[in-house]
């Protein structure tokens, strides 16, 4: 029998606690809110009301409403004031003695069929529960900040808590209107598990110099539509609360890819805490401030552009057409060699076709399309290439394939001329090396569709010279593209960063930890992610995502990188996911 719930207790009143107590309060419960003393509930009640203030300004609740949900919480310095609840969700510090303590008297005060609920982040909800005499009734309800706007709620069971305990809170959650997915009790749960390894990887590269704090961030706002780059979501969250995390999560998994980059502590040591102290990786107008100030990093970018007017693109695939048409579009005189007539051909109709689409929707007018055309010439021949001012490559992901084009592009183009690949894993400088001029050869790794995708990666081997990436710069701003700088490493920047992430995803699935639905909806939810890993990883292809898992893994030899056995096996099954109709989902084709 489902447990009516009316009366919920909320131990703590920082930021989460106000946010869960506002959440019950809305949605017509009785609340009762226990804090240390009178000053700590007059700060939790302060963050209600201006909440609430703020919801009435906003338009999302009238000040009759407003005075009703306020009505609807009454305030303590006592446990024993939730004598009379139905459920308590525990929200203060990330501190096992305190809430273990907290657990232990609430166990006595309370009803035996009363849930016992934390809102930990990433402490183990078994070892809290066992400071009671009901584990079976202790779970995790882990809310995410801001508690009043964000759907999602991790319910965190434990190998003995009771399903109808697991049920009734899911029914409870359904009732405030939030998004909950189940899972079992493992440090970081689903969210902060997928989320903070992707995070700290990117610390990583920052540390390590291999990109600036600003390309890292860009890379993955335009190359994946993440609505914050990395380090600038842990100076939100806070680097010693990150820092935490990733300790916590590395005490349990003994995975090195969870160690906090040592570069964290010593921020943290220097006070560096992120938004709320005003300085992180970014600093801020003033602490708890989101205005960035200051201390822009210009990007690095030495040497004098050359010349580009006229553009060579080598390739008739997606790719190759994106980028003839963003050039032509922009000005540039844009020579496509084909392997032969008949595919030059259907280039240009697919590239015409899309300039069509364009003027069909009011966003290139007939005159602009005409003139694009006009600028698009065709050959079979490498040598038409020889007056090009920048040659792009945009063949398959093969490297004999590449080195190939490399070493007839070294034959036919003028002095000077920037040879460039669009590889999205190949090593660059292997392709520079079929050339006599490895100083002129730079990565131009577009996003696909190039048409719409704002982001490259300008990727530059030990031998490419300043100027060319300068010229590379300089040509992606000219295509009003967001250009991003690193080195020739497996992934570049987000195939690096998205990848692994990717890979734990399915690890986690492949661990009956969560359901691909949950985790995705926790991603989604959660985190703010256009896709969740398991919709991206069938819109890209599995067989696709395992060969970039295993160039990373074979490029850094960490082992967190090995690709998991389930995405093997469900290749060699040939379900690679939406263009075969079957990959972690089924498909109707």
């Amino acid at each position: 029998m489902t447990r009516e719930i009316t009366t919920i207790g909320i131990v703590g009143l920082g930021t989460m606690g106000a946010g869960i107590a506002e959440v019950c309060a809305r949605r017509g419960l009785r609340v009762v809110a226990v804090e240390v003393d009178e000053a700590a509930i007059a700060k939790g009640r302060g963050h209600i009301e201006h909440s609430t203030s703020r919801a009435v300004s906003g338009g999302k609740l009238d000040e009759a409403g407003r005075v009703d949900l306020l009505g609807r919480i009454s305030y303590g310095t006592s446990l024993s004031d939730l004598a009379e609840v139905d459920l308590v969700v525990e929200a203060v510090p990330e501190n096992l003695a305190l809430k273990a303590e907290i657990f232990a008297q609430l166990d006595k005060i309370v009803r035996p069929d009363v849930i016992l609920a934390s809102n930990t982040s990433s402490l183990s909800i078994t070892e809290i529960s066992v400071h009671t005499g009901r584990p079976g009734k202790v779970l995790g309800l882990h809310f995410f900040n801001p508690a009043p706007v964000l759907k999602l709620v991790e319910v965190v069971r434990t190998v003995v808590t009771e399903h109808d305990v697991v049920d009734d809170a899911v029914a409870f959650l359904g009732g405030l209107g939030k998004t909950p997915v189940v899972i079992g009790d493992r440090a970081g749960f689903i969210a902060n598990a997928l989320l903070f390894g992707y995070l700290n990887h990117a610390v990583r590269m920052y540390e390590s110099r291999y990109a600036t704090r600003e390309d890292l961030d860009a890379a993955m706002r335009y190359g994946c539509g993440y609505p914050m780059g990395p380090l600038a979501l842990l100076d939100l969250i806070g680097l010693d609360t990150a820092y935490e995390i990733l300790d916590t999560m590395y005490h349990q998994s003994r995975n090195r890819l969870h160690a906090p980059a040592p570069i964290l502590k010593q921020m943290i040591t220097a006070g560096l805490l992120g938004r709320k102290s005003g300085r992180g990786f970014y600093t801020y107008e003033a602490p708890d401030s989101p205005v960035v100030v200051g201390d822009a990093v210009s990007v690095a970018v030495a040497g004098t552009p050359r010349e580009v007017r006229r553009v060579g693109v080598i390739g008739t695939g997606t790719m190759a057409t994106g980028i003839v048409e963003v050039f032509a579009k922009a000005g540039n005189e844009v020579v496509l060699r084909a392997r032969g007539v008949d595919k030059a051909e259907a280039a240009v109709a697919k590239i015409r076709k899309s300039l069509d689409k364009a003027v069909v929707r009011g966003k290139l007018a007939e005159a602009d399309r005409d003139a694009a055309l006009s600028r698009i010439h065709t050959t079979v021949e490498f040598e038409a290439l020889g007056d090009c001012d920048l040659v792009i490559e945009a063949v398959a992901e093969e490297l004999s394939v590449k080195q190939a084009v490399f070493g007839a592009l070294d034959e036919v183009c003028k002095p000077g001329a920037v040879l460039a690949t669009t590889t999205s894993s190949l090593p660059v400088i292997e392709c520079a090396a079929a050339t006599s001029r490895p100083g002129d050869v730079v990565g131009l790794h577009f996003f696909n569709p190039a048409q719409v995708m704002k982001l490259v990666e300008i990727v530059s081997t030990i031998a490419t010279a300043p100027d060319v990436v300068a010229t590379a710069h300089a040509v992606c701003t000219s295509l009003r593209k967001e250009p991003v700088h690193c080195g020739d490493r497996a992934g570049f920047i987000v195939n690096a960063l998205l990848f692994p992430y990717l890979n734990d995803a399915v690890k986690m699935l492949e661990a009956h930890y969560a359901e691909a639905d949950d985790i995705d909806t926790a991603m989604k939810v959660g985190c703010g992610l256009p896709m969740g890993p398991f919709e991206l990883l069938d819109v890209v292809g599995l067989d696709v995502s395992l060969a970039i898992e295993r160039t990373l893994y074979l490029e850094f030899r960490e082992a967190g990188f090995a690709p998991a056995p389930l995405l093997e096996h469900l290749v060699t099954a040939g379900r690679l996911g939406r263009k075969t109709g079957k990959g972690f989902r089924d498909y109707t084709m």
